[in-house]
Parts: C-alpha cells; structure tokens; sequence
C-alpha cells in the first residue's frame, strides 16, 4: 500500500535543482513518483511506507545537496502557496545594499567624466562586498552542489562574478590593465533583483490565496436555525441556505427553486436556476430576489468507496 506526501525543499534556486530532486527521489527503491515545484518548493512524493520511510526521503534530499527542515505534511495541498516573511524581508535589505554599493561602481567605471585618480581602487573596494557578501549564497550553492559534481545556474554565477573579480584584483595589484569590477557587481545585483522579484510575486500570491481560504465557509446552518461546522455535518443533516450565503457541501436540491451563481466553477457570469432534481456545489453563491428560500439538498460523494449522503430541504 502506497501513501503520499508533501515534503518541504530549500534551497532550490532554478528549474535544474527541482528536476535534480525529482529525479534523485525517484531513483529511490520504493519510489512510484516524486514530482518537485520549485514556486512552493514542496516535493510531492508516492512511496510504499513498507520499504522507506520519510527520514530516508529527507537524507535524499540532503545528500542532493537540499535541505527539507520542517516535518512531512501528510495534506499535500496544507500549506498554501506563499514565501516565508523572514527569508523574503532578508532579500530585500540584501538586494538595498547590494544595489547602494553597485551604482556608484558602475557609475565611476562607465562614465570617464567621473573617474579620478585612484577610482580603481574605490570601485575595487565597493564591489569587494557586492561579490562576496551579497552574491554569498550564489556562492555557498555552488561548492555545495560541487561536492556531489554537479552544477546549476548558481554555478555559472559563481564563475563569471569570481573571474571578473580576480582579474581586476590582479590588475589592480599589478597595474596591467582594465579592471571589470561592475561586471562582477551588476551581474550579482541584476540576479538578486530577479529572485527579489521572484519572492515580492510569491509573497503576494500567497497572501491571496490565504484571503481566499478566509473567504470559504466555515459553519452550515442547520433547518431549526442553529450552526454547526462544516466539517462536523452529518448524514441525514437538514441545512438551510439563505439568499446571500454559500452552499455549504455538494448538494441536490429536492424541493424548492432558487438562483445561483456558478461563475466560480464556469466561468459563466450569468446566474443559473435550480428546481427540484437539480445539483449545487459547495461554494456556490445562493440568491433569489423573490424573497428567502431554504435549500435541502441530497449529497453524494466518494469516500473510500463507500456513498455518503447528505439531506437538505428547499422551501420558500
């Protein structure tokens, strides 16, 4: 018997690394399938529980040279999609700095109407930090990806900021030539941007997406008028939906009419009519200009097999 799960991933900076780790987990004896995004940074894997277990996933993963720091999410979808506040507020004053210091490099070694005497060595001295402060991370994945041979776009990074840098030290040193610091800082500064970006679009789906849960229904009105929480409804319960709220659970309507707005689910901005025999779906938008009406539906789902039933009753 398989079982599924959502595994957390750090670490991961480009389409490369997610495709390193679906392919290094799915190598794995037990194994069905493993598939990686990178936006939410979570693996999903199907594995027999019989034959590993999920600390052998996270050693895989670490010995990919990732990290998966929290505890397996049995609800793969659990956590919504959104980036983590700390690590997001963190790019951002490393990009600020990263950006004070690459602007006047640039400035000072493209524009000769600034340059002075000694500007090499300032511009040296602001791109040192550039390179190998803000660019550390850049950095940090490329030796760690080294020591299991292999390479991503960190990689390719991590050679053009370090050569750039190297050769206008030595020329700085020994007086012998062009220095190409700004290459080395405006390629470090240009890639966090991107990232920045990247995790400013994360940040913000993520709040969206939780304001959408927020916007779902929590409790079911019972036929007598009292509430109770969606997920304690039972068999046989008889619920009441006014015009205005959501329908609460999949439904049938079994006496009564109304209008709803299926738009969520079509994509049709017109209003439907329901009659007796009629389906409704949960989230569905129930209204009716005629005056109050109450929904009693017969709900049928798939639960392991076995039919579930649900009553809800329409009057008006």
């Amino acid at each position: 018997m398989v079982t599924t799960v959502g595994l957390p991933v750090k670490g991961m900076t480009c389409g490369a690394c997610s495709a390193k780790v679906g392919r290094g987990l799915s190598e794995l004896d037990g194994v069905d399938s493993a598939t990686v995004n990178l936006v939410t940074e979570r693996a999903t894997v199907v594995f027999d529980p019989a034959t590993l277990d999920v600390e052998a996933l996270r050693r895989a993963v670490s010995d990919l040279g990732y990290r998966a720091p929290v505890s397996v999410e049995r609800e793969v979808d659990a956590e919504p999609v959104g980036g983590d506040a700390p690590a997001y507020e963190a790019s951002t004053r490393t990009l600020l700095i990263a950006f004070s210091l690459t602007v006047p490099v640039a400035l000072l070694s493209m524009i000769s109407a600034l340059q002075f005497a000694g500007w090499e060595w300032v511009v040296g001295v602001l791109a040192t930090p550039v390179v190998w402060g803000s660019g550390m991370d850049f950095h940090r994945v490329t030796f760690r990806n080294l020591r299991h041979r292999t390479t991503t776009m960190d990689t390719l990074v991590t050679l053009g900021t370090t050569a750039a840098w190297a050769w206008s030290v030595w020329a700085l040193v020994g007086d012998s030539g062009h220095v190409y610091f700004e290459t080395a800082a405006v390629i470090v500064t240009l890639i966090l941007l991107g990232r920045w970006l990247e995790g400013r679009a994360r940040h913000r789906s993520g709040d969206a997406i939780r304001a959408l849960a927020g916007l779902s229904v929590q409790d079911a009105t019972l036929e007598d008028g009292s509430t109770v929480p969606v997920g304690e409804i039972q068999v046989g319960m008889r619920l009441l939906v006014r015009p205005g709220d959501q329908v609460p659970v999949d439904g049938r309507v079994v006496d009564g009419m109304s209008t709803v707005d299926e738009s969520m689910l079509t994509g049709e901005p017109v209003p439907v009519g329901v009659d007796e025999g009629d389906e409704v779906w949960v989230k569905v938008l129930s209204f009716d200009g005629r005056g109050k009406v109450r929904l009693s539906m017969k709900v049928v789902e798939q639960d392991s097999g076995e039919e579930i039933k649900r009553e809800e009753e329409s009057e008006e």
